[in-house]
């Protein structure tokens, strides 16, 4: 009776499934929907929205870049212009800063203004030299910290009227005990020199330098020199700076030159020199001569203490305490004077790693300062208008946002997308003679390496693009590396070291044999591709090769040379190209593999010393 009951419900089930069925198909039929569809049809309507929205949205948007592009090119022309008239008027009419400003040297006398033959090494003769603080701030400088501690106890300078003062911010312990020791050695041979640590490294290079100023002995100082570790000054440093703030009450800042002491290491130091050159004898001497006016470089200067104190003091809410501390000065009505005839021998950056993080904190820095401070700018009462539109537009607006985005919007995304757009022509004026003119000017930096122009505004294309997108994360105050302080990475000379010259932190080697590994081998993990090479460069470059590609066999815009050009040099930064590697850097690395094979042979010997 149960089967009986099943089969009944089975087959009520099959029909009321087959109805279901039976009426699905009869709706079909009545719909007749078309089971064909028409591509061509499909495609012809897509064809359609394409060419409206291009002709509506994508070529006015490209014509309007195009535009603001060759606005703001035009722009920099007239800075640039206005620069090298400014120092070639400087240079014809010798107008340098010892014309303006009032400077004689300082002659040790006795203070009661008789007797000079007591020198500048003690008794009265002494009074007339103010006390300087000399500091040197310091992160894991293993490389270079004799180098800045050396030369800055070598300053002529008496020696009870100045204080060296070494900010050690070091992580790594060993470096730590080795600058501790380069200072213990210098102060055992009379000189006045302050080694001072921080438990943490709060607001990184400005709290270094803010911390430093809290000690009771900087209250009797006038002024600072500062010198970043790998900075050497020459031994008359002192002798031929502080007059101009001696004999001039209104000076908050002497900025000297950085000269370079391996600018022929590689072509990227070589490329470092050409932009740095023309930045210290052209923008920063015209800075000096017109306006008073340069952003402080952060080493290489002397300060007024009370005018940064006036000014209100070390600040660490961007990536460029230096620029920030001069603007705020500036804006206090203090003058600044450059003075391009002292040198200071400086190590650039030769490993493009590093480059591209001081390349990174130069560029989100100043945009990110800029947003802070542009309202405080213009409600200022205390400088002129002129000097407020000179700050506001041609050294903030011109020098530290446009410079960039023009770079790279212009010459690497809206002149190789008007060859997908034949209704995008752009003037040859716009093509050639600006970006040339602008070219040449900057090149009158470095006379000796001009035959390097081509590759050098190549290569600062490609960079154009790592500062674009720093100035931009630090103009929205976007991204987690606005505030990102790497230091840069120092070599110093230790390729250049003699046999039989090694300092006091030399390990001797120990020709042991190991028996049993000290310390486990640790496996290296593997980089990913992302992480070996630079993909937005490899990206943009295989898309401005594209681009000269189709110039070449359909748009004829000849543009194709330089798209080849500038695609290649892309490509070739993106894959880490040897050209931008430095010789010393294999050295360098060999050296730092021996030490640490001496290190492990010292330890194994001590392990089987039976004094141990």
């Amino acid at each position: 009776m149960d089967a009986a009951r099943g089969g009944g419900h089975s087959s009520a089930a099959s029909a009321f499934a087959a109805g279901i069925a039976e009426e699905a198909a009869r709706l079909w039929s009545e719909l007749q929907l078309p089971v064909r569809v028409d591509w061509a049809a499909v495609a012809a309507q897509c064809a359609s929205l394409w060419a409206h929205a291009r002709a509506l949205l994508l070529v006015p948007a490209v014509r309007l870049l195009v535009f603001l592009s060759l606005a703001m090119t035009v722009m920099i022309l007239v800075e640039k212009l206005f620069v090298c008239a400014v120092c070639l008027v400087v240079r014809a009419f010798r107008l340098g800063p010892h014309l303006r400003y009032h400077w004689e040297p300082i002659i040790a006398g006795s203070a009661d203004g008789g007797d000079e033959e007591s020198g500048g090494h003690g008794g009265g003769g002494e009074a007339k030299y103010p006390v300087v603080l000399v500091q040197i701030p310091m992160y894991n400088e293993r490389e270079v910290y004799k180098l800045s501690i050396g030369a800055a106890c070598a300053l002529e300078w008496p020696s009870e009227r100045f204080v060296i003062q070494v900010l050690d911010d070091s992580t790594d312990p060993v470096v730590k005990d080795l600058v501790e020791m380069e200072c213990q050695r210098w102060k055992s041979k009379g000189v006045n020199i302050k080694y001072e640590v921080r438990g943490n490294r709060k607001g990184y290079k400005a709290g270094a330098l803010k911390e430093g100023l809290k000690h009771e002995y900087v209250k009797d100082c006038e002024y600072i020199a500062m010198f970043d570790a790998d900075f050497q000054p020459e031994s008359d440093f002192l002798l031929r700076t502080i007059p101009f703030l001696v004999h001039n009450p209104e000076i908050a800042l002497v900025q000297t030159r950085w000269k370079f002491v391996n600018s022929d290491e590689c072509l990227l130091t070589r490329f470092q020199e050409m932009s740095l050159d023309y930045h210290f004898k052209y923008e920063q001497e015209a800075g000096s001569s017109v306006y008073s006016f340069f952003g402080f470089n952060g080493t290489a200067g002397v300060w007024r203490i009370s005018a940064i104190d006036d000014a209100g003091g070390w600040k660490d809410r961007t990536t460029v305490e230096d620029m920030d501390l001069a603007v705020r000065a500036m804006l206090q009505g203090w003058k600044f004077v450059y003075v391009g005839d002292i040198k200071v021998k400086s190590e650039l950056p030769s490993t493009f790693k590093a480059y591209r993080f001081q390349q990174h904190r130069w560029s989100c820095g100043p945009a990110n300062l800029f947003k802070k401070m542009m309202v405080e700018i213009v409600e200022n009462k205390k400088v002129s208008l002129w000097s407020k539109i000179h700050l506001w537009y041609d050294f903030f607006f011109v020098g530290k946002v446009a410079a960039h985005t023009v770079t790279f919007i212009y010459y690497c995304f809206a002149i190789p997308l008007s060859v997908l757009l034949p209704e995008i022509q752009i003037p040859l004026w716009g093509v050639v003679y600006v970006p040339t003119a602008i070219t040449l000017l900057k090149a009158l930096g470095t006379p000796s390496s001009f035959h390097l122009v081509i590759l050098w505004v190549l290569f600062e294309n490609v960079m154009s693009l790592h500062r674009i997108k720093a100035a931009v994360s630090g103009l929205l105050d976007a991204g987690g590396r606005v505030n990102e302080w790497v230091v840069t990475e120092k070599l110093g000379d230790t390729s250049k070291a003699k046999p039989g010259t090694n300092g006091s932190d030399a390990v001797k080697v120990i020709d042991v044999k190991l028996t049993e590994p000290l310390i486990p081998k640790l496996v290296k993990r593997r980089a990913r591709f992302w992480e070996r090479y630079h993909c937005s460069e490899l990206f943009v470059g295989t898309c401005i090769l594209l681009c000269g590609f189709y110039d070449l066999l359909l748009a004829n815009k000849g543009y194709y040379i330089f798209l080849f050009l500038q695609g290649t040099a892309f490509l070739v930064v993106g894959f880490g190209s040897i050209l931008f590697t430095s010789r010393r850097d294999a050295v360098h690395s060999g050296e730092r593999i021996a030490a640490d094979v001496n290190g492990i042979a010292l330890a194994a010997n001590l392990c089987r010393s039976p004094n141990s």
